[in-house]
């Protein structure tokens, strides 16, 4: 049996439902992200640059991209001979089979993974947000205050603090209390639910609520923790930090790494952001072609203009195209002649010539205003948009569209057009 001091568990199997239908064929960890990368990248980064060699992660939901991107996990050095990156999905058992039904669940399932590695400690993670952070500091932190059991926070706005599992500490940050979602929050430190355990505290909680159903990290194991009195402390984190949880946050997340001065910076040296790169040729700027503070992916070909947007790789951009603060992902093919202002275009999808998107008013939309919002026009992977097509601001479009789907060629802004046979 090989010791570990510390492994790490990353939480990837989320539907992610908020982010509509960039989700609905593959897991929120594995979207696009910043142009080249997926959003999982930066836990599995993180980890590697703090030391975490051994790392489990639990997927469930649409797994297949996540899993052929993950690997053995080579672009990160996790593929090692003892220890490096282990995918978990749900597993068939003997008895009492199962999906994994809640976050603390899924890490119950694989308590003999854990135990192989006989760790002094575990961190879990979540593989959805988008973040530096050394794991290792954190760590010294939790042996320094001899905790069992200790929680990353950030301090939010007051007002924004009902939205979050709030954390009540001491002078010396040891928590006292906490609160899911307060309607009157009495501090502002948010769990970022990452989360370090004593291994014993852990597996002592885990089989104790085991037959707790959706079993929680928040509503279940941390509150039985506190309740058999293991030391509980806050880890004040400072940094940059974003749950790109809906269109909006990941829209926002992705103009930030344009800014002048980015809040959350790629460039850096000594934290490098690993990933899983196609072997693709440079990209090529035609004399049409011009790029203004943008994030261009190799083997992209761009014949129009670009104003602030983050395009991924193998990209193809017409003449007389402008695309302005709008994210395109990988291997979209984008025709002559178009216009997009604050679009999300999923990857391989195929837009014809003398499109329009992102016009006019914004109307709120027909099926789900609580997702798509905020002026964005959205388009889902492998969509196709006939030419000379009009679409409004707060709309989506999913599937292989016609011009026949379009009255008179206009999608208003607000609506819906998913075709039969693709998920909302």
């Amino acid at each position: 049996m090989v010791k570990k001091e510390m492994i790490a568990m990353l939480l990837a199997g989320g539907q992610g439902s908020r982010l509509g239908v960039l989700t609905s064929k593959v897991a929120k960890p594995a979207v696009s992200f910043g142009g080249k990368y997926r959003i999982i990248d930066f836990p599995l980064s993180n980890c590697i640059n703090s030391g975490v060699d051994t790392v489990g992660v639990l997927t469930q939901y649409q797994p297949l991209r996540l899993n052929t991107h993950i690997g053995i996990g080579i672009p990160w050095d996790l593929d090692r001979n003892i220890g490096g990156v282990t995918v978990l999905p749900p597993y068939e058992r003997s008895e009492n089979s199962e999906w994994y039904t809640g976050t603390a669940n899924a890490i119950y399932q694989n308590i003999d993974y854990m135990e192989s590695y006989n760790p002094d400690y575990v961190l879990i993670l979540s593989g959805d947000h988008i973040y530096k952070m050394d794991y290792e500091v954190m760590l010294d932190y939790h042996k320094q205050h001899n905790a069992e059991c200790t929680i990353a926070v950030m301090p939010v706005p007051m007002e924004e603090a009902k939205r979050f599992g709030i954390m009540i500490a001491d002078e010396d940050g040891r928590i006292t209390d906490f609160e899911e979602k307060p309607a009157n929050p009495r501090s502002n430190l948010a769990s970022m639910g990452i989360y370090i355990f004593n291994w014993k505290t852990l597996k002592e909680a885990l089989i104790a609520k085991s037959e707790q159903p959706n079993l929680d990290f928040g509503k279940h194991v941390i509150p039985y923790c506190h309740e058999n009195g293991a030391p509980m402390y806050a880890y004040e984190f400072n940094g940059y930090w974003k749950d790109v949880g809906t269109l909006s946050s990941y829209w926002e997340a992705n103009m930030e790494l344009i800014d002048i001065v980015p809040e959350f910076n790629l460039y850096e040296e000594y934290w490098k952001i690993y990933t899983k790169s196609e072997i693709l040729p440079p990209q090529y700027v035609s004399s049409e072609g011009l790029i203004e503070r943008s994030i261009v992916g190799e083997g992209s070909e761009i014949s129009g203009q670009i104003y602030n947007s983050v395009i991924g790789c193998g990209v193809v951009i017409g003449k007389n195209t402008v695309i302005r603060d709008s994210i395109i992902m990988n291997n979209t093919v984008i025709g002559e002649g178009c216009e997009l202002n604050k679009a999300i275009v999923a990857e391989n999808v195929r837009i014809g010539d003398d499109v329009k998107i992102g016009i006019g008013e914004e109307v709120e939309n027909d099926i789900a205003p609580h997702i798509y919002n905020s002026g964005l026009a959205t388009v889902g992977e492998k969509s196709v948009i006939p030419k000379g097509i009009s679409i409004g601001k707060n709309t989506v479009v999913f599937g292989e569209t016609e011009s026949a789907d379009y009255p008179d060629g206009v999608l208003p802004g607000g609506k819906s057009l998913i075709k039969a046979g693709e998920e909302k």
